[in-house]
């Protein structure tokens, strides 16, 4: 769009922003919407049915809908002005997942109506509306679906409206570089945990047996009708199979060099550690991580949880120095 490219040149220089972020009169941009060249066409009309007909009342019925409409693009224009915007708190979330980036709208004077937030990148994407109420802030939610691992960027945002009637489109442009950090997809056909991976210290991990039932997986062909997980199949969860196994007292480690994993590519490797961490969590095991040149002592609980899939998600990335 012509407008979109006008704005892009504009703020080519200034990405990524510091926050806050103030919507003062240079930052906004304000042209007629669809809805306003239908409406300035209609004037234009009436202003020449009105000169070729001397119509009095056709002079002031034109020119009372002109002043209305230029009265309209001032409250349209105040509606984003001094808007004060901050990122909000993205949480980290698995690839195939949608991520929900927020942005922090704080209005210091009269309530503001019907503001939209979308993604620039996608021309399809649907915005998020909402209203933010005098000397307050509103936070809007703007969905992404994070394909791969790594950082999902959510890119440059468009904030606008269209408030009151909708004659003019107002708008600005905001880029914090806001990131999401994504995990690799757990395999859930890795099953229990390896039984390879014992150390030396303390724990209960799951081993190869047929004492108890440890995990669902993934159908494989050739598993036999005792395996068969039949009330998962009635909840309609797919075709699943039951893993059973015992437990040992110990430690362990995952490696991504290990013997278990030499079958699989890079990211399928990836992709089974994280199941296994998340197994292995689940169970409350202390677990070790083992990342060629990095690596991660045995332990349980939410920060070693984030610091070992961290290390998965960014493993082999060649990321900025900032990016670390």
């Amino acid at each position: 769009m012509f407008r979109q490219r006008i704005a892009d040149w504009i703020f080519r220089s200034r990405s990524p922003e510091k926050p806050p972020v103030i919507l003062v009169q240079r930052r906004i941009f304000i042209i007629p919407s669809r809805t306003g060249y239908f409406f300035a066409f209609v004037l234009v009309l009436l202003l020449i049915a009105s000169i070729n007909y001397t119509l009095s009342l056709g002079f002031f019925l034109t020119f009372l809908l002109a002043g209305m409409g230029s009265i309209s693009m001032l409250h349209t224009f105040r509606n984003l002005a001094q808007l004060s915007i901050s990122p909000g708190k993205v949480d980290a979330v698995f690839a195939g997942e949608t991520a929900h980036f927020s942005l922090v709208l704080t209005n210091p004077s009269l309530p503001r109506f019907a503001v939209g937030v979308k993604r620039t990148k996608l021309r399809d994407a649907e915005p998020s509306f909402g209203d933010v109420a005098s000397r307050s802030s509103t936070t809007f939610s703007i969905p992404m679906v994070a394909e791969k691992r790594g950082y999902a960027v959510c890119g440059r945002l468009e904030i606008f409206t269209e408030y009151p009637v909708g004659l003019f489109h107002s708008w600005s442009y905001i880029d914090f570089n806001m990131r999401c950090l994504t995990y690799p997809k757990p395999d859930t056909a890795g099953g229990a945990l390896p039984s390879n991976a014992r150390g030396d210290g303390v724990g209960n991990i799951a081993v190869a047996g047929d004492e108890e039932f440890q995990s669902l997986r993934a159908y494989r062909a050739g598993d036999t009708p005792r395996q068969i997980a039949w009330k998962a199949l009635a909840r309609e969860q797919g075709l699943l199979s039951k893993e059973f196994g015992a437990t040992a007292s110990a430690d362990f480690w995952l490696d991504f060099d290990s013997d278990t994993l030499q079958h699989l590519s890079h990211e399928e490797r990836l992709s089974r550690l994280t199941w296994w961490i998340l197994e292995a969590e689940r169970r409350q095991v202390p677990y070790g991580l083992k990342l060629q040149r990095q690596s991660f002592q045995p332990s349980t609980g939410h920060i070693h949880y984030e610091k070992c899939l961290k290390g998965l998600a960014l493993f082999g990335l060649n990321l900025e120095p900032s990016d670390d």
